[in-house]
């Protein structure tokens, strides 16, 4: 039970690791992962299309930056290899499920977040960039973000959202 507690206690640290690339955008006071966690899960929620499992993807959107909490809120500016922070996101992702109740159904939700296996992989995916792209509207319109989430965002509908 200490172990599950410790993990537990950790994992609440999202709230307070801030989002690294509005840092570097010289954002004062940034969102934390965790408040971009719940921006996903919002999206996940509202625009979930009726032919996805909206419970499989709320899941996605809850855990699918837990692993920050262990090797931080790494961008592409940080100059790590998508291999090493896949592998160091998986090594963290084992360890903190290690005594969870579903750790194996967990991880392998995270896994099929990561590998973008299914419809609501994928679908998660773009929620992630849609929040993006609204928080970079949130904090005056940082287009670098925006841009960034239009060269992924693919249904019209969520381009137009995130679009100034």
């Amino acid at each position: 039970m200490d172990d599950l507690k410790r993990i537990l206690l950790e994992a609440l640290k999202l709230k307070s690791l801030p989002r690294t690339g509005w840092l570097r955008a010289g954002i004062e006071n940034p969102e934390s992962v965790a408040a971009h966690s719940w921006g996903v899960a919002w999206l996940s929620l509202v625009l979930c299309p009726p032919n996805l499992d909206r419970g499989r993807v709320l899941e996605m959107a809850t855990i699918h930056d837990l692993a920050e909490i262990r090797v931080g809120d790494i961008t592409p500016h940080d100059s790590v290899s998508r291999d090493d922070k896949h592998r160091m996101e998986d090594e963290a992702m084992n360890d903190l499920l290690e005594v969870m109740c579903h750790r194996d159904e967990l991880k392998a939700l995270w896994d099929e977040y990561e590998a973008g296996k299914s419809k609501e992989a994928h679908f998660v995916k773009q929620m992630d960039k849609l929040d993006m792209a609204l928080q970079a509207q949130e904090y005056g319109g940082l287009e670098e973000f925006i841009d960034s989430a239009l060269e992924v965002l693919i249904d019209p509908a969520h381009r137009q959202l995130a679009n100034l």
